[in-house]
């Protein structure tokens, strides 16, 4: 059985978003949830999630484990995995981790951009690693089954949640360095170490992430593809998008900003008033998917290699999840 995973989507979810994914043969997406809420802030999101799976019951349902996205396969829907893009939601209560797991989330940064109570994140200019509350919150995310991702953390701080976790981390939506050199891509070092580890790496497909942006070509994105597979192992990356469809601009700044700042400071390089950049015209939405298989087929890829690529590397990553 082959399978179509995007492990990482932002949008402004609605009934046609939800069929685009349908129409790309995707069995599940892990959807961001939260960005800075807290743990009250995140219960408010789940009544708007519960209100979206009552609504499309027909497309979508929540997902917990690697069996929900076998079921999804079977019935031509999509399961939603949660994840929080940073560690706000359990405050700096521990027993927080356990019940917010219990609502379903299955991925959480430990950070996002900036210090948290749990790691650094990239755009600090000082990388003190993952702290004492992280080292717990670590442990206790690995006994309950919910996934340390470090797509927006520092380097020290990546290596050390690689080396603490015992199960393997994700980093579910960023590009190597070598490729290009924005602060959210990885080095070489690290995606060595991650492959080693048994973690996995989704490819973004965010235009900020991309050599030459929105103007990415997809020979240029397949070629980066083959030669972090020559540094991983096919069987340790797949793709997590960080699509972001129908979002409002002013979205971005709640991104950036959050509640910690009042000077709308959005991160080294960034524009005063950031826009979310265009896609590549290859890459508009999920069906772009089939692209994504015609280019790494094009570059050297075989069958099965592609079809790890696109979705079961995530799949049998679900299954040590829980």
């Amino acid at each position: 059985m082959n399978y179509r995973i995007d492990n990482l989507q932002y949008c402004n979810w609605s009934r046609d978003i939800f069929k685009i994914n349908r129409d790309a043969g995707l069995s599940a997406v892990h959807a961001t949830v939260v960005y800075h809420e807290d743990y009250d802030e995140f219960l408010i999101k789940l009544k708007e999630w519960e209100n979206l799976f009552n609504e499309n019951s027909d497309l979508i349902f929540l997902g917990k484990t690697f069996e929900d996205i076998i079921k999804a396969k079977s019935e031509n829907k999509t399961a939603i995995f949660f994840g929080f893009q940073n560690c706000s939601p359990i405050e700096d209560d521990i027993n927080l981790i356990e019940k917010v797991h219990h609502h379903g989330c299955r991925f959480m940064q430990l950070t996002y951009n900036n210090q948290s109570l749990l790691a650094t994140g990239c755009y600090e200019k000082h990388d003190s690693g993952v702290t004492n509350f992280g080292r717990e919150a670590i442990k206790e995310m690995n006994r309950i089954g919910i996934v340390i991702d470090m797509s927006h953390s520092g380097e020290k701080s990546t290596l050390d949640a690689i080396d603490i976790s015992e199960k393997p981390i994700a980093i579910t939506h960023a590009n190597p360095s070598f490729w290009h050199s924005a602060l959210r891509n990885k080095s070489e070092k690290l995606l060595k170490h991650l492959s080693n580890s048994g973690g996995i790496l989704g490819l973004s497909l965010y235009a900020h992430h991309l050599k030459d942006g929105t103007d990415c070509k997809l020979d240029s994105f397949c070629e980066m593809v083959a030669k972090t597979v020559d540094i991983m192992g096919v069987k340790n990356i797949g793709i997590g998008s960080d699509l972001c469809l129908n979002q409002p601009n002013s979205i971005v700044e709640w991104m950036r900003n959050g509640t910690w700042t009042k000077t709308k400071n959005y991160g080294e390089g960034s524009k005063s008033k950031p826009e979310f950049p265009d896609q590549p015209e290859w890459f508009i939405d999920a069906r772009g998917f089939s692209n994504l298989e015609k280019g790494l087929k094009k570059i050297g890829f075989n069958e099965n290699e592609v079809n790890d690529i696109l979705g079961n590397n995530w799949f049998n990553f679900y299954k040590g999840i829980n």
